[in-house]
């Protein structure tokens, strides 16, 4: 499924300091460390009443009492050198219990488990100590005085609506928070399905959705190391995981979960009621991508239902955003409860589950749970609707939902505009940087927005013309690198990257923001149904959310590259991605889900009704709904693979046995699903040398063939694959992405019985022209409406619309002329460009048309 594609990358000058790491948290502090920190700090925490001493020991209680079970061993134990020789019993989840004595003699190959837990061991107490270590950012996160008060109110209610400013802590605190709750512990229940009794656990472990991949990966890193656990499937008693698509890392002990909202959208499709989680929570809501606009909906259906799924258990749900409007939120989930109606017991549509109370058993630890699985409401529902004041001064609402406002550190921000407008933003970036590097005072990194990765490649080359030791190749892991201080104290942290650094990640140390203005936005035109990626100018909010980088640790400057005029004239906020792109994907997954009337479903904005038939009538040509509208196996099928409905088709109509080009095809769809595999080279020496490199992998049927040559090639290396793709210009990086693609694609379709096991398979290792010819009619079932015949006067003109289009000047067909030509994408900048270009004969278009 897709994702908002996100560039991010650092780069140093020096004579600069760059600040500290990004601010991070963890549950683990020592009762002394903790009392000395909250007495220093000496602040009043909303909501509880008591002497200072009192609420200490109650947050110290908190703490210590929600410490799990590795982290009590740990606690025992003032060095981990202390169990060298000692019997210790370890939880079963992670490391077997091992004792020996120091005089027997054991053979080497026999020694590994206790090797292996005395390492362990060390481990774990290097990470509690990091975590004890953190106490201090965290008790300073202005967020750390609403815990009970966040606690409080999901006590009470099922939903949440949470505005927390950006550098509140919000992301990183509010699942900490809630992981040792009552209700948040797993509990086993009978429910009746079918005519049937099965036993079944609901809960015990936190869901949080991130709109993009690197923001789910770093938040949960950042959790883990403040809870002081492993991360994801790195041990058996990791608590802290992560899943974005083609990259799941959990393990069975798993509390919290980061996950994009297409992942959790796929989970659903496995259980619709998400049986794995006491509460889900959905952050970045304001950003208002499609699959947040579906989470939404489905989970106020789950939480304002009957919730017999879940054996009367409700799902907590905390909605958290920097920007949104609450009040908004707040009707659209208030809404979805029946009307006249209390949460007490005599009305609460969960009375009339289908389990009895007695049938609930304790949990796998022997722990019984006092809450009954039912929120303790007490309040008149005459009152909902109605806003109170809570005793923090946070507003909190009187019917279904509770509403809480967390303020952000904001230092105040200069703001500095152009006074003339900027024509070429990328060189006023260059000079803006500059001027910043030698005038102004340090320490203080530079934050710079640009729209993509082509104007961060761009930028980055005219850095690296005045500054040394700067590469010219931005690949994924650079990401990470932008939250590690600089190496050296004389150097400034120069970070390049596009709208992802707006509200997903905090980098710390910016003291200045160089904001172009201007975002790549995708836009449908559902006429034509081609989907564009335009640079637009960004919203007001957008705007302020960059300026209020450069603030969050002290007084900042913002260069925005506009006039104070073109500031007054943007809009006010983004449009909502669901009004404005392709909604097919998102309307095969409602229809997965069992959304017959896709108009009555609740959405935050509804698309236009346009867009939903465009959509309708797309998955109908690629066979995922029937003529009445409901959804077919195929349908189903497409929808439990994580990719667009168009690559899904392709995959499956590979594996039927006339075409039988299955591992081929998953070949290139790995390709296409990650970043761009061919280095992208400015230097024009570099790109000659790289056009003779590439000869021997570049084929003539065009860009797919080209792709699919390459992973063959590079999967066939057995000596060295690094040096391999250096020689070819091949990012390694990506490369190693398309693997691990490739492997979870392999695992998914044995699991759909499409293939045999992974083991079994016979690769093939080069692809004759008859085979190609298959490859290609198989991407034209889907990408037919993807084609463009070749004009007289040497011009593409799409099949479908009617529209001129040149191929890319990166495809290996550029400056070729084709009969007809399919491509992967449709990409406008200055002009209409085709990405990802095959050459292709009319009459197989023609043939895939009339299918």
């Amino acid at each position: 499924m897709s994702e908002q594609p996100s560039t991010i990358t650092g780069q140093k000058l020096h004579d600069g300091r760059p600040g500290d790491g990004p601010a991070t948290k963890g549950s683990l502090f020592p009762p002394e460390l903790l009392k000395k920190v909250v007495s220093k700090k000496r602040k009043r925490d909303h909501g509880r009443n008591g002497t200072d001493e009192e609420n200490v020991g109650k947050l110290t209680g908190d703490i210590s009492g929600g410490l799990t079970s590795n982290e009590s061993v740990l606690r025992r134990m003032k060095d981990a050198s202390q169990v060298k020789n000692s019997n210790v019993s370890l939880p079963k989840s992670s490391l077997r219990k091992s004792r020996r004595t120091s005089s027997q003699k054991i053979p080497k190959d026999a020694r590994s488990p206790a090797q292996a837990g005395r390492s362990g061991l060390q481990k774990y107490g290097q990470l509690a100590n990091k975590a004890r270590s953190l106490i201090s950012i965290r008790t300073a996160l202005p967020i750390w005085t609403h815990q009970t008060e966040i606690q409080r109110h999901l006590q009470e209610k099922d939903i949440l609506l949470l505005v927390g400013e950006t550098g509140s802590g919000k992301s990183t605190q509010v699942p900490q928070f809630l992981v040792n709750e009552s209700w948040c512990r797993p509990q086993k229940v009978r429910i009746k399905t079918k005519g049937n009794t099965e036993n079944v656990t609901v809960g015990g472990c936190i869901a949080i959705t991130e709109p993009r991949r690197v923001a789910a990966i770093s938040l949960a890193r950042r959790v883990a190391t403040e809870m002081g656990t492993p991360l994801g499937s790195a041990s058996p008693a990791s608590q802290v995981g992560y899943s974005v698509r083609f990259d799941n890392s959990t393990s069975p002990n798993t509390r919290i979960k980061f996950l994009t909202e297409g992942m959790l959208l796929q989970e659903m499709l496995r259980d619709p009621w998400l049986r794995q989680y006491s509460a889900v929570i959905v952050d970045e809501v304001h950003e208002r991508g499609v699959n947040v606009d579906l989470v939404a909906g489905f989970v106020r259906n789950m939480v304002a239902g009957n919730k017999e799924g879940r054996g009367g258990i409700p799902l907590k749900v905390v909605i958290m955003s920097a920007t949104a409007d609450m009040n908004r939120l707040k009707d659209f989930y208030e809404d979805g409860f029946p009307s006249n109606t209390t949460k007490s017991s005599d009305s609460d549509p969960a009375v009339n589950r289908t389990y009895e109370e007695s049938d609930r058993e304790g949990d796998e630890d022997g722990y019984e749970s006092p809450w009954s699985g039912l929120s303790s409401d007490n309040e008149d529902a005459s009152a909902g609707g109605q806003l109170g004041e809570a005793p923090g001064g946070s507003t909190y609402s009187a019917g279904h939902v509770a509403t809480c406002f967390i303020e952000g550190r904001q230092y105040p921000v200069v703001a500095i505009y152009t006074p003339e407008p900027v024509r070429d933003f990328v060189d006023a970036s260059l000079r803006t940087i500059f001027q910043i590097h030698y005038g102004e005072p340090m320490p203080g990194d530079i934050l710079v927005f640009l729209t993509g990765q082509d104007d961060i490649e761009a930028l980055e080359k005219l850095i690296e013309e005045y500054a040394a030791g700067m590469g010219s190749e931005v690949p994924m892991h650079v990401q990470q690198r932008v939250f590690q201080p600089s190496p050296h104290p004389n150097m400034r942290k120069v970070i390049l990257a596009t709208n992802i650094a707006e509200t997903s990640v905090t980098v710390s140390g910016v003291r200045y923001v160089v904001d172009c203005g201007k975002a790549k936005i995708k836009q449908f035109r559902t006429r034509l149904g081609l989907d564009s990626l335009l640079v637009k100018p960004i919203s007001k909010s957008s705007a302020l959310q960059r300026r209020g980088r450069a603030g969050r640790e002290s007084t900042g400057k913002c260069y925005h590259l506009y006039t104070e005029s073109e500031y007054s004239k943007l809009e006010p906020s983004s449009t909502p991605e669901i009004l404005r792109c392709d909604v097919t994907h998102a309307v095969l997954t409602m229809k997965a889900r069992g959304v017959d009337d896709i108009m009555s479903f609740p959405f935050l904005d509804s698309p236009p009704r346009e867009s939903l038939e465009k959509a309708l009538l797309q998955l109908f040509s690629l066979g995922a709904l029937t003529e009445s509208g409901s959804i077919s196996h195929l349908g189903r099928q497409m929808a439990k693979l994580p990719l667009t409905p168009a690559l899904a088709r392709v995959l499956l109509t590979a594996a039927a046995p006339e075409t039988d080009c299955l591992l081929e095809v998953i070949d290139i769809i790995s390709c296409l699903s990650v970043e761009n595999v061919f280095i992208n080279l400015v230097n024009e020496d570099k790109k000659e040398e790289a056009d003779v490199a590439r000869k021997e992998l570049l084929r003539r049927e065009g860009d797919h063939l080209t792709l699919l040559n390459t992973v063959q090639k590079y999967s066939s290396e057995n000596t060295d694959r690094r040096k391999w793709a250096e020689q070819h210009f091949v990012s390694h990086r990506a490369m190693q992405a398309v693997m691990d693609v490739r492997k979870q694609l392999l695992a998914q379709c044995h699991h759909q019985k499409l293939i045999p096991p992974p083991s079994e398979l016979n690769t093939p290792s080069n692809t004759s022209p008859e085979r190609a010819t298959v490859i290609l009619k198989c991407f034209l079932t889907a990408f037919a409406n993807n084609t463009a015949r070749l004009f007289p006067d040497g011009s593409y003109k799409t099949v479908i619309g009617n529209q001129t289009v040149a191929i890319h000047p990166a495809s290996g067909l550029f400056g070729r002329k084709l009969e007809a030509i399919m491509y992967h994408e449709y990409v406008f900048t200055n002009r209409s460009y085709a990405r990802g270009v095959s050459a292709v004969q009319m009459d197989w278009i023609e043939e895939a048309l009339a299918r």
